[in-house]
């Protein structure tokens, strides 16, 4: 067989294994928005199912023939750097799907569906001691994912898990920028305190804030960023995201009709991310080269639309306005510099999804040590509630007065997301990295903002970014953007910038 031809048949192949993802993409969806509790054993058996087909369609014997096939001559055509690319991104895929017996993929999808279910009633209820069962056969599960990846990848256990979600990504390279910056921390965020204080401090818009209210000006918002509701929506979930399926992106927040900040800016954190999966490259749908190049890029997407510019002033004075009209309100606390004040408000807090953009990086460093020491072995899921709060009083100065102000906040381990955490700070200093060049590129990028035209941040994007999809590394890609690799000392100075001026 010519290249060519096992190039096609690969392709096509392929385009299969994404559309049954698409699939289990739905079903997630469903299940964290609609599905009724007693659909959760029936729910489990389609995604376990779709799970092992998917997995079985991916290590086919043929696709490794046709891998080696095709990696003869690099079965592109001149001048094409796309088909390479994707080339190199199945064969990834390829290593990581064939490293995993079929049987460990089932009971991994059934322990972690059944287990996210049991984390709702627990996390409700403040009851850490009802998770554990079935959160330790999640554990034990995705020790036994880590180890088998391990041998095949030659990696660490964590390791392994970590490329899973950001390809290339290394503990010991995370290790130093994490070491950096919790030493920056302390006394950074020292400094922004002492600052806030000499400053008058923000006026607390009153409430209630009615849910239909709230929905209506986050979808207002979210069509300004760009969000196209044609091709996706927005719901109401436990713990916010962004998923769906191709050209069909679903977004979830959770509300609060006491506080409307929070929510809003959950919606415009997971219209970065919807933003992000609506312009990859749609000639490689379907392909792994036209997926998202990884979780820290991802992210780099939210935490730009949601920290670097929907919190800035310049958004402000454009949404200011738009909030107060939708909720009615009047005195100082809409006034744009009391809501700039309200929305940069810098305080150690225990819940990681509403902390500060200075205080955010310690949850994060916080839930990778914890994480890697899980896997390890070296720390036990009865003493994690212990050692969770013992590092966010190192961290951060403050001990959370239940589990349900600590370890049981996030849904990423119940769903057997372990190496994921790491990539939100990682994505946090990408994304200063790609602002600050975008507004480099494009001089009147911030009274575009201003004037709620994010078209030409959107266009910026599109091409430096969203269009590329995995067509290259991501530090290749922040180079190629901004000039540099991932730069730790972007992100301090673009702190120091907003919260001691």
């Amino acid at each position: 067989m010519s290249s060519n031809a096992a190039y096609e048949d690969l392709a096509a192949r392929f385009r299969r294994i994404g559309v049954i993802g698409d699939a289990l993409g739905i079903l997630h969806w469903d299940q964290a928005t609609i599905m009724p509790d007693g659909g959760a054993a029936g729910r489990a058996e389609q995604l376990a199912t779709l799970s092992v087909l998917h997995h079985e369609l991916l290590t086919a014997p043929e696709i490794g023939d046709l891998l080696a096939a095709c990696e003869v001559d690099g079965g592109c055509a001149d001048g094409d750097d796309w088909r390479p690319a994707n080339l190199r991104e199945m064969r990834r895929t390829y290593l990581h799907a064939t490293a995993v017996p079929a049987d460990l993929v089932d009971a991994r999808s059934r322990a972690n569906a059944a287990c996210e279910l049991e984390w709702r009633g627990a996390r409700a209820d403040n009851d850490y001691r009802r998770l554990l069962p079935s959160l330790e056969e999640v554990l034990r599960l995705s020790r036994d994912m880590a180890a088998a990846k391990a041998d095949a990848l030659g990696l660490s256990p964590y390791d392994a898990l970590l490329d899973t979600y950001e390809p290339g990504a290394r503990s010991a390279a995370i290790d130093g920028i994490f070491a950096d910056h919790a030493a920056f921390l302390p006394n950074f965020l020292q400094e922004v305190l002492e600052f806030q204080a000499s400053r008058p401090a923000p006026v607390t818009p009153k409430g209630p804030f009615p849910v239909e209210t709230q929905r209506a000006l986050g979808r207002q918002l979210m069509r300004t960023v760009g969000f196209d509701f044609e091709r996706g929506r927005l719901d109401v979930s436990h713990h916010p995201f962004c998923g769906g399926s191709t050209g069909d992106i679903r977004i979830t927040t959770r509300y609060d009709e006491a506080d409307f900040t929070s929510s809003l800016m959950g919606v415009l954190h997971e219209t970065g991310h919807a933003m992000y999966e609506l312009g990859l490259p749609e000639a490689w749908h379907y392909q792994p080269v036209g997926g998202a190049l990884g979780m820290a890029i991802h992210e780099s997407q939210s935490l730009l639309v949601e920290m670097q510019v929907c919190r800035s002033r310049p958004f402000l004075a454009y949404a200011g306005p738009l909030m107060q009209k939708a909720f009615d309100g009047s005195g100082p606390a809409w006034e744009v510099d009391n809501l700039y004040r309200l929305y940069t408000r810098v305080e150690p807090g225990f819940i990681r999804v509403d902390a500060d953009e200075v205080t955010y990086p310690a949850h994060i460093i916080l839930r990778y040590r914890l994480e890697r020491a899980l896997i390890a072995g070296d720390l036990s899921l009865a003493d994690l509630p212990g050692a969770w709060n013992d590092g966010m009083q190192e961290l951060l100065g403050i001990t959370p007065p239940d589990d349900g102000l600590g370890c049981l906040q996030d849904v990423h381990w119940p769903s057997g997301d372990f190496g994921y955490f790491p990539t939100y700070t990682m994505g946090a200093i990408a994304a200063a990295q790609l602002y600050a060049a975008a507004r480099r590129d494009a001089p009147d990028l911030e009274g575009n903002i201003a004037a709620g035209d994010f078209a030409p941040l959107m266009a910026w994007l599109r091409t430096h970014v969203h269009g590329q999809g995995s067509r290259v590394t991501g530090d290749d890609l922040l180079t190629a953007a901004t000039g540099s690799a991932l730069d730790l000392a972007g992100f301090q100075n673009h702190l120091r910038a907003r919260y001691l001026s």
